[in-house]
């Protein structure tokens, strides 16, 4: 067995080809199209699909309107062989808030557009009001104190099955710095809790719009996962087949995304097939956004390396 090199580019040339996947172009009638992640030959990543939904959502809206929340249900699994059609309802303008409503669509077997995910997005202009923050960030090492995990993959590479060597290897746009806890390194049953920091590894345009979609990307990793360390399983292994059910964010507070983000989840429950998982977002010490996720986690037998 030979060893597998990290997947080598420069980290302003991933962050360039994320905003371009998070860049869908206007086909009219609020209709627009995601592209293709460039090299992609899998699963769509169920991140990239929010954001580019989101994305969609808000050019329909105006910029004075931020984003405050989101709820996404998957429906099917998206391909990387097509690019994804996002259909954009106006279901409300009022005096402070809009909402809409968007269908992210691919090609199904018989050709005819298929929905894969349903996402309702809300709007709303800035406005003062009453403020209160109890949640506080885990004290957990500074990324500075922190191997990222793009070193680690590398290092550990050929101890991976070589079904998924490649995706492990993959370069990211987004850097990952675990602070405690990495659910595809388990090895016997632990806590339910992740500590990571993410940011993205260049410098991102000052457009909010931008921070609030690569957040809304970067949202979907490590958050399943949580809920399938108490079992003891990975899906690096191969011994837990997950899919992602619903995802849903709440935008707090303004951030940047190409900054340290402190990730922290918990997964308080599983059951029925199902785990279900929290996630809060800190940067500098403030709470700048909320999740929850709930997803299919089924033990399998491991496959053969």
């Amino acid at each position: 067995m030979t060893d597998t090199p990290l997947i080598v580019s420069t980290d302003a040339q991933l962050v360039a080809d994320l905003l371009a996947l998070l860049d869908p172009a206007p086909l009219g009638a609020d209709r627009f199209e995601g592209p293709r992640k460039k090299g992609g030959v899998g699963r769509v990543f169920g991140g990239q699909v929010i954001a580019q939904a989101l994305i969609a959502a808000e050019r329909t809206v105006g910029e004075e309107r931020a984003a405050h929340s989101l709820h996404a249900y998957f429906l099917r699994g998206g391909s990387e062989d097509h690019p994804i059609e996002l259909t954009v309802d106006r279901q409300l303008d009022g005096g402070s808030f809009s909402n809409r409503r968007v269908v992210a669509s691919q090609p199904g077997p018989d050709g005819a557009p298929m929905p894969i995910l349903n996402l309702a997005a809300s709007f709303q202009k800035h406005q003062p009001g009453l403020e209160h923050e109890r949640a506080s960030p885990p004290r957990v090492p500074t990324p500075d104190e922190l191997e990222s995990d793009e070193v680690l993959r590398a290092r550990i590479a050929d101890k991976m099955p070589e079904r998924v060597r490649h995706m492990f290897t993959e370069a990211r746009p987004i850097e990952i710095r675990a602070a405690t806890g990495r659910h595809w390194l388990t090895e016997g049953p632990q806590e339910p809790i992740q500590n990571s920091w993410f940011r993205a590894r260049s410098a991102l345009p000052d457009d909010p719009r931008v921070h609030r979609a690569v957040l809304a990307y970067l949202s979907d990793m490590q958050l399943l996962g949580t809920s399938i360390m108490p079992h003891g399983l990975s899906w690096m292994r191969g011994l837990v087949k997950s899919a992602s059910l619903d995802h849903a964010i709440w935008f707090h507070a303004p951030f940047r995304a190409d900054q340290w983000l402190l990730y922290t989840c918990d997964s308080p429950w599983s059951g029925g097939s199902r785990g279900f998982n929290r996630g809060q977002i800190f940067q500098e010490g403030r709470l700048v956004a909320s999740v929850a996720q709930e997803g299919m986690i089924r033990r399998v037998e491991p496959r053969a390396r």
